[in-house]
């Protein structure tokens, strides 16, 4: 049993009909705060920006790297606080799934990169198994911003946007690796787990009979719509949890390793 008490109050989160569009932006923003000397610092370590002015082969290898950096340094936990700075993010060297996604952005930003954020809103359940014996205190719906990077022209179909969950390959190529879908449960996290598996939130793949699941979408209560940016997300339809529910949990699980018992 989830709970609907932890989320904020008056906050409207239903689908968008014609499906909310955004132009997005490489402009710093509070949370993508790239001009910031630990940001820079950051980019430095990775040897060249995300891609300004150079093929969509390069921005893309370019966001692989900072991708895999990312992983390595920025530890995993279960911080409640969405709206963190990155620039805070990487002082502490620590962040949740939401915060390494925006550090990502920001370095795909940095180097001219556009982004911008689809906002999911998904069902609780899905994290039962990271807290099976506190499942009263998991709340009943997890605000997703998820990126998008323009890596392409925009005369492209698509607009030269590519999802976060296609970074590594498409979802199909994806789904066929080794290992299965996301089963969100020990130290693997979103984050981790898209760079080996494909994370489906429309339904449209399907992994091995035999392995966990690549469709997501089940858990999908609402698409948002696209911001661009996830401080304009937050802003309309706040974070996950409310404040006072982030005030209490954040000094403890922000310092809890993702895939550390919490039960």
């Amino acid at each position: 049993m989830t709970s609907a008490i932890l989320r904020p109050r008056k906050r409207v989160r239903t689908a968008t009909p014609d499906g909310r569009a955004a132009d997005g932006s490489t402009e710093p923003t509070r949370i993508l705060d790239w001009r910031h000397p630990r940001v820079g610092e950051l980019l430095g370590s990775l040897g060249s920006a995300a891609g300004r002015d150079v093929s969509p082969g390069a921005r893309l290898a370019a966001l692989r790297r900072a991708h895999r950096r990312i992983a390595a340094t920025v530890r995993p936990v279960y911080s409640v606080q969405d709206e963190r700075p990155v620039s805070e993010v990487l002082r502490r060297g620590r962040g949740s799934c939401s915060q390494r996604l925006a550090v990502l952005e920001s370095v795909a930003r940095a180097g001219g990169v556009a982004t911008r954020v689809r906002g999911l809103v998904v069902d609780g359940a899905l994290w039962y198994p990271r807290f099976p014996r506190m499942r009263r205190f998991v709340p009943d719906q997890v605000l997703l911003a998820w990126p998008e990077f323009r890596i392409g022209p925009a005369e492209e179909a698509n607009g030269g946007w590519l999802a976060v969950s296609e970074l590594f390959g498409g979802l199909d190529e994806l789904s066929g690796h080794p290992g299965g879908g996301f089963t969100n449960a020990g130290p693997e996290t979103l984050f981790e787990a898209l760079s080996r598996t494909a994370i489906d939130w429309d339904g449209h793949t399907v992994c091995p009979a035999d392995a966990a699941a690549c469709d997501l979408s089940g858990h999908v209560v609402a698409d948002l719509g696209r911001f661009d940016s996830r401080d304009d997300l937050f802003h309309l339809h706040g974070q996950t949890l409310c404040r006072t529910a982030r005030l209490v949990a954040e000094p403890v699980m922000g310092r809890r390793s993702a895939g550390a018992s919490a039960g």
